[in-house]
């Protein structure tokens, strides 16, 4: 028997509730995550606001918000003993695991897309009043289904820069490597919460020669040069779109950009990112979950200047492993510590997602 915390979430706009529910027993090939350590993602705050309507992907109410999780293993079903990568697990191996669950055998899957896989599952979707209860990053434990995958974080890499890996820092690798980004190009990234710092270290990692940071709050925007970007276009200051983009241009030598990356997560954004590229470039599409918005733009210029929209949800799960060697290998010249630096108890939930609404923190956490 396993006793623990969730918040339980009821329905848009209302406060958490703190409840205490019991999981009777971890079943063959579970793991039992002790959650330490949950990042309020945008999609949470979408959820919680209403704006992101979980049910359209079968999710049900009341739930469990809560997926950029890290922790540790409390308990392993018969039949598990290593991590996807092989490495051995055991009590107390501190791990990392994509919030979404493939089949592995339906066809997406058997070719290469477990992102789309046809039978997904995925936290924040399942039903909080009834076992297991532990469905989402928001309590003290986390059930991970049979045949999840799941990887062993590195020793040199703490928790605080764990916690971002399975969905801000997986998702933007994610969409460079789909978009092939390649040395020397410029890339330009539209907001610069964490999805966006995690999209300049990235870009920058992967080689862009240029990488220009668009947003509207001066924090960030000096956030983002310590995370890559060369430069920075202030939206109050150069307050059109048509003014942004003459600014990228003059900063990529008249050619434009050849990766845009939205994640600022209004449709007002894509026509102007679009206007950034240039000839043949590549526009990442991740933000916009908000089902029913739409923009408009004028389609010969897209047509014209032969270029790309992808849109990006979710990633390959081999991806997060990749996230977990990239912090080996830069954390030591990124400001980490800054990116979720704003902590709040369980108890405190309601605080912190009115902080993050706010915009007071760039990625506020949840601290069981």
């Amino acid at each position: 028997m396993y006793k623990g915390r969730i918040a339980r979430f009821d329905a848009p706009g209302t406060p958490f509730e703190i409840h205490t529910v019991s999981l009777p027993e971890v079943r063959p090939g579970e793991i039992l995550v002790r959650v330490t350590r949950t990042n309020i993602c945008g999609s949470d705050l979408h959820a919680w606001h209403g704006s992101f309507a979980t049910r359209g992907l079968g999710g049900q109410l009341p739930t469990v918000l809560g997926h950029e999780m890290v922790g540790a293993v409390e308990a392993l079903g018969d039949g598990v003993r290593a991590d996807s990568n092989g490495a051995l697990l055991e009590v107390g191996t501190r791990v990392v695991f994509p919030y979404f669950f493939s089949c592995h055998s339906c066809r997406n899957c058997l070719s290469g897309r477990r992102n789309a896989c046809l039978n997904l599952r995925m936290a924040m979707l399942g039903r909080a009043d009834e076992p297991p209860y532990f469905v989402g990053g928001y309590g003290d434990y986390f059930l991970l289904p049979a045949g999840a995958v799941v990887y062993t974080v590195p020793d040199s890499v703490s928790d605080d820069a764990a916690s971002g890996a399975n969905c801000a820092l997986a998702q933007v690798m994610y969409g460079l490597e789909r978009v092939d980004q390649q040395l020397g190009e410029s890339v330009v990234v539209q907001g610069v919460g964490a999805l966006g710092l995690y999209a300049c270290a990235v870009a920058k990692a992967r080689g862009a020669a240029n990488v220009i940071a668009v947003d509207g709050v001066a924090e960030r925007l000096d956030m983002a040069v310590a995370f890559g970007a060369d430069h920075v276009i202030d939206i109050t200051e150069v307050t059109t779109s048509k003014d942004r983009a003459r600014a990228v241009r003059k900063l990529t030598d008249g050619q434009g950009a050849d990766v845009v990356v939205e994640v600022v997560g209004h449709p007002s954004a894509i026509d102007e990112g679009l206007q950034m590229l240039g000839q043949f470039g590549r526009y990442i599409e991740i933000g916009n979950i908000n089902i029913g918005k739409t923009f408009e733009f004028d389609p010969s210029r897209f047509v014209f200047a032969n270029k790309t929209m992808v849109g990006v949800s979710l990633y390959e799960p081999a991806v997060l492993s990749r996230a977990l060697t990239f912090l080996e290998q830069h954390q030591h010249h990124l400001p980490l510590d800054r990116l979720a630096a704003a902590c709040y108890s369980l108890d405190d939930i309601n605080e912190a997602f009115a902080a993050a609404t706010g915009k007071r923190d760039v990625r506020a956490s949840i601290i069981p």
